[in-house]
C-alpha cells in the first residue's frame, strides 16, 4: 500500500437532529470532506446493536446493525413518516452528546409508525423484503425472534428467560413466534433499512474512492442471539453458566486487572467446524466494510481466562488460542483478506509471529512512544512501514488531553524536544504532524485531535460505564479552516489519494 491517511470518527459522533449520528446528510457531507482533504479511509466503530452500557463491543447480535443510525429524513422522503411525526419527538438537548436513554425510547416510538406504514403500503412478502429476508434469513430471523422475546420480558437477560424460551430450538421458536408476528416483522424491517441505508452510503463512499475501515470484536456477549442460538459455541455448564469468561490481567493501567465478563469460545469444537462460525462472521464483515480492524488480536495467540464469578480478572490465567489454524482456515475459504491486527498492549514474540505469519499490518500509537527517558520501538523512527499508526484510539484520551493531563513535564519536554515543536504549535496539530511524518504508510487521526479537544471528548475509558460513546461533533466544524489544514497535512507528508486527485482534479 502507498502512503496514505485518513479520519476515525464513528457514525454516532456525526451531527444530526435525532440525538446520534446517522446514515444520513451529515454521512454524506463527511464522506466529501475526505474527498476535498483527499484522505483514504474513513474508520469506523463496529456498527453492530448495542446492549447494556452502549458499548458497540458488546452486542446482542455479530450479524445485526445497530437500528440507530437509520436516518430519519430519509424515510420522510420515502414516505414512511410525516415531518411532524419526528420534529415534536425530544432526541436529546445536548448536542455534543447522546442521550441513549432517551433516544431509544423516542426513536422507537417513531420507528413504530414508520413501520406501520411500511406495512400498510407494501405488506410484508414485497419483492425486496423477500429477497432481504431469503439472503440473510441465517441470522436475521434468529435475532428477530431474540430482540421479541427479549422485548416481551422487559429487557431482562436472555438467559433468564423462562426455561422454555432459554433454549434455542428451531420449530419450538417458530411456533411461539407466531403469536409475536407484528414485533418479529418490526425487527425485520428495521434491518432492511439498516442494510438499504448502509450499503448506499458505502458506495457513495466507495465510488469517491474512499475506503471503509470496519471493527470486528473478538467476543460476543453472553445477553446475545449467537449465545441463545449456538450455545456450543463456548465454554458453558450444563446449565448454560459459563465455566470461564474473559478479560485482561493485571497491568500498569489496571491493578485488579479487567474482567470482561464474555464467554470463551470452545476454540476445540470450532476446529472441528473447520472454524465456520469465523468465516461467516469475517465474510459478513467484508459485505460492510472494505478494511477490518481484527480486535485484541493478541487474543486469537492466546488470551486471558478467569473463572466464572471470581472475585478479581487477577485470578485468571494464559490459555493458548487458536494461532495459525483459525487464519489458514479462513485464508482457504476467503482468501487474502484486509485485516489490520489490533496488537496493542503487552505483546509477546509469540504473537509477533502469529502477525507475521498473517502477513496483517498491525498497530501503534503515538502516545505509547514517550516515557521521558529512554527511546522506545514506539517512536516514529522505529516505526514498521507497513502500519497503521494513530495518536491514540477510541480507548485512549485525546491527544491534547493525554499531553496536558496524563504524562508529566519530562515526557511533555521529551514530546516537545523529539517532535521540534513549533512556537505556538497547538499541542494536536504537534502530534498530528508526528504521525503524519511517519514512516508508517497509513496515518489515521481522530477527529477529535483535528478539532483540538480535550479528554470530556474522548470516546471510551476503559472499566468504567455510564459516561462512554457519546461524544458528538458540532455541526459546522467541519470548516475551510479545518479542511485546509488537514489537506495541508496530507499534500506535505505524501498522503494524497491519487484516485481522487486523477479522478477531481484537472
Amino acid at each position: 500500500m502507498k502512503r496514505a491517511s485518513g479520519v476515525l470518527m464513528h457514525v454516532s459522533s456525526l451531527p444530526s437532529n435525532y440525538g446520534i449520528g446517522t446514515f444520513g446528510k451529515s454521512a454524506y457531507e463527511f464522506v466529501d470532506f475526505l474527498v476535498e482533504t483527499r484522505q483514504t479511509f474513513w474508520q469506523i466503530l463496529p456498527l453492530t446493536t448495542t446492549a447494556f452500557g452502549d458499548s458497540p463491543y458488546k452486542s446482542y447480535s455479530a450479524f445485526a446493525g445497530n437500528t440507530n443510525f437509520i436516518d430519519f429524513d430519509l424515510l420522510i422522503e420515502e414516505g414512511y413518516l410525516e415531518e411532524e411525526e419526528v420534529k415534536k419527538k425530544n432526541f436529546g438537548d445536548n448536542i455534543e452528546k447522546v442521550n441513549y436513554n432517551q433516544i431509544n425510547v423516542e426513536r422507537r416510538i417513531v420507528f413504530e409508525k414508520a413501520v406501520q406504514k411500511y406495512i400498510e403500503r407494501n405488506g410484508t412478502k414485497n419483492d425486496s423484503l423477500q429477497e432481504f429476508v431469503e439472503q440473510n434469513k441465517k441470522w436475521l430471523i434468529p435475532y428477530a425472534q431474540f430482540m421479541t422475546f427479549k422485548e416481551y420480558f422487559n429487557r431482562e437477560k436472555s438467559y433468564k428467560w423462562p426455561e422454555e424460551y432459554r433454549e434455542y430450538n428451531k420449530e419450538r421458536m417458530k411456533e411461539l413466534s407466531k403469536e409475536h408476528y407484528d414485533q418479529i416483522n418490526y425487527h425485520i424491517i428495521t434491518q432492511y433499512w439498516f442494510f438499504e441505508q448502509w450499503i448506499k452510503l458505502k458506495k457513495y463512499a466507495n465510488d469517491h474512492y474512499i475506503q471503509i475501515f470496519g471493527d470486528l470484536p473478538i467476543y460476543v456477549s453472553r445477553d446475545s442471539v449467537e449465545m441463545w442460538t449456538s450455545p456450543e459455541l463456548s465454554l458453558l455448564e450444563e446449565d448454560g453458566t459459563p465455566r470461564v469468561v474473559s478479560g485482561s490481567p493485571p497491568d500498569y493501567f489496571s491493578a485488579e486487572g479487567q474482567y470482561w465478563g464474555t464467554p470463551i469460545y470452545d476454540w476445540n469444537a470450532m476446529e472441528e467446524n473447520g472454524y465456520s462460525w469465523w468465516v461467516e462472521r469475517l465474510k459478513g464483515s467484508f459485505d460492510w466494510y472494505d478494511f477490518v480492524r481484527l480486535d485484541h488480536f493478541r487474543g486469537f495467540e492466546s488470551f486471558w481466562e478467569i473463572p466464572f464469578g471470581a472475585d478479581s480478572a487477577k485470578d485468571g490465567r494464559w490459555v493458548s488460542g487458536p494461532g495459525k489454524k483459525l487464519f489458514e482456515s479462513i485464508k482457504k475459504e476467503l482468501g487474502d483478506l484486509k485485516i489490520v491486527a489490533e496488537d496493542l498492549g503487552h505483546i509477546t514474540k509469540e504473537v509477533n509471529e502469529l502477525l507475521k505469519f498473517t502477513q496483517f499490518p498491525g498497530m501503534t500509537l503515538l502516545q505509547d512512544a514517550f516515557d521521558g527517558k529512554e527511546e522506545s520501538e514506539s517512536m516514529p523512527h522505529n516505526h514498521q512501514q507497513d502500519s497503521f499508526l494513530y495518536i491514540g484510539t477510541h480507548d485512549s484520551p485525546t491527544g491534547y488531553g493525554w499531553y496536558t493531563e496524563n504524562i508529566n513535564e519530562q515526557q511533555r519536554k521529551q514530546v516537545d524536544e523529539y517532535l521540534k515543536r513549533c512556537p505556538n504549535e497547538p499541542v494536536s496539530d504537534l502530534l498530528i504532524r508526528g504521525i503524519a511524518a511517519s514512516p508508517s504508510r497509513v496515518a489515521i487521526y481522530t477527529m477529535q485531535d483535528l478539532l483540538q479537544l480535550d479528554n470530556s471528548a474522548r470516546m471510551n475509558v476503559p472499566g468504567t460505564v455510564g459516561d462512554n460513546w457519546n461524544w458528538r461533533m458540532k455541526p459546522k466544524a467541519m470548516n475551510e479552516a479545518l479542511k485546509e489544514k488537514l489537506l495541508n497535512y496530507t499534500k506535505t507528508y505524501y498522503r494524497e489519494n491519487k484516485e481522487i486527485i486523477s479522478s477531481y482534479i484537472p
